[in-house]
């Protein structure tokens, strides 16, 4: 059973989709047999790269609302977060290009290392503050789970990974995915948002069951295809 994800590492909701994926395949009685495929998307494509800001205003401004509003949206979501094991500061948060860390995760999916990846950027970002963004900070993230440092230098400047990232994210608009995460097994069934676990097993009990064309739930919440309502 193959189980894609498509998401971005900076989206609040795909680390809590994440953990409920996690406790939903820790009940899976054939959780050995479920591979886990991560796919890109960007969340905001249209921030250019090697640029950063900070989250708050940006989201303040966009949603019109004060910054102290955004601060309480941001408390409700480091809320749930914590419920799943997670420790947010999303109000000192910083936002930017996510582009080369996807080209990344596809560098690390041919190592077997992009799980251990997707993770550490993942806790870098929520949990760390550090940098997700810039060539060097990814290097380092990227050398900690186990890749070469000259390999990932060489990657980043030859975007040799840039035509798979985008078909992921042309691959996500084709399934109907405005937003993630989105869970998709085996190309039959489709869950969007974090769902709880218990939905997300139903999902893995189903699929492993039969052979039915993609079905999708309704949607959870998530992040949408150019911003996170926090």
């Amino acid at each position: 059973m193959q189980v894609e994800i498509w998401s971005d590492v900076v989206c609040p909701w795909c680390y809590i989709g994440k953990r409920r994926l996690e406790t939903a395949l820790k009940q899976f009685p054939h959780r050995d047999q479920v591979e886990i495929v991560w796919r890109s998307f960007q969340l905001d494509p249209s921030v250019p790269e090697g640029e950063t800001h900070a989250t708050l205003p940006a989201l303040a401004r966009k949603y019109g609302a004060s910054e102290d509003q955004m601060r309480a949206n941001m408390a409700q979501v480091e809320e749930v977060a914590a419920g799943e094991g997670l420790h947010y500061d999303l109000a000192n948060g910083v936002s930017g290009n996510t582009l080369r860390a996807h080209e990344l995760l596809h560098l690390a999916a041919e190592h077997g290392r992009q799980g251990e990846l997707k993770e550490r950027l993942l806790h870098a970002h929520f949990e760390e503050g550090r940098d997700v963004f810039a060539v060097d900070s990814l290097v380092a993230l990227a050398v900690e789970v186990g890749l070469a440092e000259a390999e990932v230098r060489e990657v980043l400047a030859d975007r040799r990974y840039l035509p798979a990232v985008q078909d992921d994210i042309a691959t996500a608009r084709t399934l109907g995915a405005t937003g993630v995460p989105f869970f998709v097994v085996d190309r039959k069934y489709g869950a969007a948002g974090a769902q709880p676990a218990e939905l997300l097993l139903q999902i893995l009990e189903r699929a492993w069951a039969d052979a039915n064309p993609l079905v999708t739930l309704p949607a959870a919440d998530g992040c949408t295809d150019d911003s996170c309502a926090v």
